[in-house]
């Protein structure tokens, strides 16, 4: 019990360790029983829960031989764990946690590998309905769990002997054998879809939920959870003012279904525009309630339950990807697209609990460059945070590089050796503390008036390059004769001051420079504040003897948000999450900005019926969370 008084995450985890032991000293064999339907996505109405491992690697940033390890790892673990194996599998662990000794674990392997598929199911339903009775009545007694248990087995083996098992046991067994753990069901994509992620969420959540799907819908649209534009328009006749305190009382009450109200609706006033009550964090399960502008988060425990009132999370979809900090720009950016969707249709995320995972995976080329550090950063930091994530997953890099280069064995009898694939199973097991991440939305404006701007989001760095070219309006411009004319562009900077009292500081300046790079990552391990960590590359002029020279200096500052232009004929390069695929030339000014948690169509329309004075207040009282990335970690940041 002291473990609870201490700081987070030892606290959390211990309080989860707690429940864990009591949970399996009331009813043996629930932890393994729940943990195998749910990650082998067995059915089972008494415990509906699934989960399921997506694994993505962009093949642009993983070589072919990485890819190829781990398809055969996948691929040798589902042809061990079929359905019927992993049934097998919850039966026989169940009836020896429950037994002990008494229990002949070898001819019950025996009994049910030569059982019939529907014979199987049959007794698989009856032990999970054991072991679930028996879990949720707070007060029972384990007799009645056992008697049904033996039943069970007696059922099995036969009363001689399910006897002899109790009297002595098996003389020639000295001691139970080993029932293994199925390692969660797991699926291998190359992500080479921008909408990928989507639509494998979709799918994982279809096949189960697709009866229900409409009943669900209409349970959310009766509590005016679904935006305006999916709900039906009616042409109705107005008899009154439509100023709001002519309405008659209760007229923001909604009739009933089936009453003389609703029939003669099409005769009435509506409400105008009512104001719906969305329960809190509704668009972002998982969300941070504490104080903003720290890095340094553990988040809760993701559990299973109820975002909305009669909708259950039954599914899990933990997805992992593999890469390096690329491959986690490309991961924000489905991100933010999912949850900007989810404003607009609102049906995975009442129903779907979903997490992410990192494995940094680094080229060979890149391990043996000196890019190595700078393509690892939030890997590197997540190490930092988490000394086991350090042990555990930054060492896997070079281990899956030797692997993949191995010589396939010429013995195809020899079981494949599972490595990788037992490193991610105890990684999205065990790994339940996340790390939050702000994400920074760029505006993009560029120099062609014709073309409209871009909005584009980053999640480790923006780094800016200026450019050789000119406008084209301004490449005949004159120039004295013998002049120098000095490197980089003329740049006017205006940004937020990162303060850690959160005080607005407004900074403007204008500089020469080379080059910028805005980090989104702390700077350094001490730093608990979010924002951006700017470096500038300064020219300085400098005046001597043989004429006029130039230098650089690199000038640090942290801003919370921040405006770059260039004010001479000089034009931009933006290179997001030091991808080169997501690249943006010839751009004159650019804004930076944490990324604001999407909001409804609902909420946005309620804005355009409001006042400027009004739609400021409402600004002031009501300003958007950020939109933060979750990354789960084995203990989060110590606090």
């Amino acid at each position: 019990m002291r473990l609870l008084t201490l700081p987070s995450p030892y606290c959390t985890i211990a309080l989860d360790c707690a429940i864990r032991l009591k949970t399996e000293t009331a009813a043996p064999g629930t932890l393994y029983q729940r943990l195998v339907i749910a990650e082998q996505n067995l059915r089972s109405e008494l415990y509906p829960y699934q989960e399921r491992v997506l694994l993505f690697v962009d093949p642009e940033l993983v070589s072919p031989s990485v890819c190829s390890a781990l398809l055969l790892e996948i691929e040798a673990a589902q042809i061990q764990q079929t359905p019927e194996a992993c049934m097998r599998h919850v039966v026989s662990h169940t009836l020896q946690a429950a037994l002990g000794e008494a229990c002949r674990t070898e001819a019950l392997q025996r009994k049910l590998k030569a059982s019939p598929r529907r014979a199987l199911e049959r007794y698989f339903h009856a032990v999970v309905a054991a072991v679930e009775q028996m879990a949720s009545e707070p007060s029972s007694s384990r007799v009645g769990h056992l008697e049904r248990l033996e039943e069970i087995y007696c059922s099995l083996l036969g009363p001689t002997a399910a006897a002899r098992g109790r009297c002595g046991g098996d003389p020639l067994q000295d001691r139970p054998p080993n029932i293994p753990l199925p390692s969660p069901h797991i699926t291998l994509h190359l992500w080479t879809d921008e909408e990928q992620l989507w639509k494998e969420l979709v799918l994982f959540l279809r096949p189960r939920s697709l009866l229900r799907l409409s009943a669900d819908l209409e349970a959310l649209d009766l509590q005016g959870l679904l935006p305006d534009r999916t709900l039906a328009r009616e042409s109705v006749l107005s008899t009154d003012s439509g100023i709001e305190r002519d309405f008659p009382l209760g007229a923001e009450e909604p009739p009933t279904t089936g009453s003389p109200e609703m029939e003669h609706a099409g005769l009435q006033r509506k409400g105008g525009i009512k104001k719906r009550v969305w329960p809190p964090d509704i668009l972002m399960p998982g969300s941070w309630d504490g104080p903003p502008g720290l890095h340094r988060r553990t988040g809760r425990p993701s559990g299973d339950g109820e975002l909305l009132p009669g909708v259950s999370r039954l599914h899990t979809a933990r997805v992992l990807v593999l890469g390096d900090d690329r491959m986690l720009g490309r991961l924000a950016r489905a991100y933010h697209s999912l949850r900007k969707r989810e404003t607009q249709m609102f049906c995975l995320t009442p129903r779907l609990s979903l997490q992410l995972y990192y494995i940094p995976v680094l080229t060979p080329e890149t391990l043996a460059s000196s890019r190595h550090s700078e393509l690892g950063e939030l890997a590197a930091f997540l190490g930092r945070a988490d000394p086991w994530y350090e042990s555990t997953i930054n060492t896997l890099c070079p281990a899956i590089h030797k692997l993949a280069e191995m010589p396939p064995s010429l013995d195809t009898s020899r079981n494949v050796d599972p490595f990788i694939l037992d490193v991610i199973t105890y990684y999205v097991r065990m790994g339940t503390q996340p790390i939050y991440f702000q994400i920074y939305m760029v505006k993009i404006f560029f120099s062609d008036l014709s073309q409209d701007s871009a909005e584009d989001i980053f999640l480790t760095e923006l780094k800016v390059k200026i450019q050789e070219s000119k406008f084209p309006k301004d490449v005949s411009s004159p120039r004295r004769r013998g002049a120098v004319e000095s490197p980089g562009a003329e740049l006017s900077l205006g940004y937020q001051k990162a303060l850690l009292s959160h005080r607005t500081r407004e900074v403007t300046i204008s500089l020469r420079a080379t080059g910028l790079v805005l980090k989104a990552l702390p700077a350094r391990d001490t730093d608990d504040h979010t924002c951006l960590n700017v470096s500038v590359t300064e020219v300085v002029k400098s005046s001597n003897l043989t004429g006029r020279s130039f230098s650089t200096v690199t000038n640090t500052f942290r801003a919370a948000n921040i405006q770059i232009q260039s004010q001479d004929q000089r034009l931009m390069t933006l290179v997001l999450d030091k991808d080169n695929r997501r690249t943006f030339r010839d751009v004159v000014r650019f804004e930076v900005v944490p990324c604001p948690e999407p909001c409804s169509g609902a909420q946005k329309s309620k804005g355009l019926w409001l006042s400027s004075h009004q739609q400021e207040m409402e600004r002031t009282r009501a300003k958007p969370k950020p939109l933060l990335m979750p990354i789960n970690t084995f203990s989060g940041i110590v606090q």
